[in-house]
């Protein structure tokens, strides 16, 4: 393991450019595989990308208070006792790494959004206390955990499926939960995971030699103070007065009880933002700190900011051009009965690298994945969260949806990607094994 995570490392910082660089590198990429595949010209790939160029703002925007939001309600006294005092359970280095993957694991489970952000910053905070530890692992065992999401309560693909008047409704019918994120095949996956994962990274740590720590006075950020004068102004009375935050708060707190005592524990994007904005702003106190706090979250955006936009002009030429549909059935034409899930799984992971969105990606391979299914006579449930988990599976080396971890870490790509590749091998191989044969 040692060997292989030395390789992999060297190789992916040698080799792996910023994730803006690979953005522009796979624009041309599937612009080219879009003339050599289908009858789409220069001029009409290049219309395909400008067409849907800015339809990611909404998630963009969502994304951005994902990172900001979470960086602020961590950056909050009482925020960090907490993760301070669970983080204070790991005695050694592997300890850490295992603590992290299983509280990353357990979060994406609850939701994708919330385990992103929760796993970093608790990776943070264990490296302030545990020395020794290789910060890279801790940030790259606490991504990890974003492979099971999928299969998890926020898990797009079952969830639209399961919602009555979805767009394969006239195909497949309304299929619930209990027939995919519930089912006995997903949840023994789910269990090997959870099992794996911890194993994996503790395996994966490095020698002494090669082991990159960080200097734990480099990870605090200074608490944004009240300014006490003698005579304030009116305008700078209410910055720091706190009764404003807490009023503000709790017209969230109320907002949150009334969600939530009337869809149940259903969380989305947009939940999770509003969440830990209103604890944010209770837990900085007054308007003052909270702000300061924001200005400095929002430092890491600038990479989700300025691409986003190019990974929907990419979703864009693999939809539009049929792209997208030519690749899933090039694996639908080699599969048979027995085997068309695990094709399935695999042509979901490479789709993801151009499409990377469950529910977009849904959109594009259901109508192709769906027929052959039921012309193999192949159960459709395991179908969608085989295409469920090809689309999960391949974030782990997907720069697109790291950049909120690695934002909050203040790490590029490259320093985490090597030691995700051998996770993307050996969860891969779990979850097909799964698929297969369960």
């Amino acid at each position: 393991m040692k060997i292989l995570v030395s390789f992999f490392n060297r190789l992916m910082q040698r080799y792996l450019p910023d994730p803006f660089l690979f953005v522009i590198i796979l624009t041309f990429v599937v612009f080219g595989l879009g003339l050599l595949f289908t009858d789409n010209g220069p001029y009409q790939m290049v219309q395909h990308w400008g067409s849907d160029f800015w339809s990611l703002l909404l998630f963009a925007m969502q994304m951005v208070l994902v990172l900001v939001t979470g960086h602020v309600l961590a950056s909050s006294a009482i925020f960090k006792r907490g993760l301070g005092a669970l983080a204070s359970t790991a005695k050694s280095p592997g300890q850490a790494i295992i603590i992290v993957t299983i509280v990353s694991t357990t979060a994406s489970l609850i939701n994708w959004g919330f385990g992103l952000v929760i796993g970093a910053l608790f990776a943070k905070e264990l490296a302030k206390r545990v020395k020794n530890v290789d910060y890279r692992l801790l940030i790259a065992s606490a991504y990890s955990g974003f492979v099971v999401w999928h299969g998890g309560i926020s898990g797009s693909i079952p969830l639209t499926i399961a919602t009555e008047g979805h767009f394969s409704q006239d195909m497949i019918g309304v299929i619930s939960t209990d027939q995919t994120i519930f089912a006995g095949f997903n949840l023994a996956i789910l269990a090997a995971l959870f099992v794996v994962l911890p194993i994996i990274n503790r395996l994966m740590m490095p020698s002494k030699e090669e082991t990159v720590t960080v200097d734990p006075s480099l990870l605090d950020e200074a608490a944004a103070a009240i300014e006490h004068k003698v005579a304030m102004t009116p305008a700078e009375r209410l910055e720091n007065s706190m009764v404003l935050s807490m009023l503000i708060g709790l017209f969230g707190l109320v907002f949150l009880f009334y969600y939530f005592t009337s869809n149940g524990f259903k969380l989305n994007l947009d939940i999770v933002n509003f969440l830990f904005l209103t604890l944010g702003i209770l837990f900085h106190g007054t308007p003052k700190a909270f702000l300061e706090a924001v200005t400095n979250a929002v430092k890491g955006a600038s990479g989700i900011i300025i691409q986003f936009p190019f990974y929907a002009g990419i979703m864009g030429m693999m939809t539009a051009s049929g792209l997208a549909a030519v690749m899933s059935e090039a694996f639908v034409s080699v599969s048979n009965q027995f085997t068309f899930p695990f094709f399935t799984f695999l042509s979901a992971g490479l789709v993801n690298f151009f499409v990377p969105s469950g529910g977009g990606q849904w959109a594009v391979q259901a109508p192709v994945m769906l027929e052959a299914a039921q012309t193999l006579g192949v159960s459709i449930p395991k179908t969608a969260m085989a295409v469920a988990y090809g689309d999960a599976w391949t974030n782990l080396i997907q720069p697109f949806w790291a950049l909120p971890a690695l934002a909050i870490a203040g790490l590029k790509a490259k320093d985490i990607m090597g030691f995700c590749v051998l996770t993307l091998l050996i969860t891969g191989t779990v979850i097909s094994l799964g698929l297969l044969f369960l």
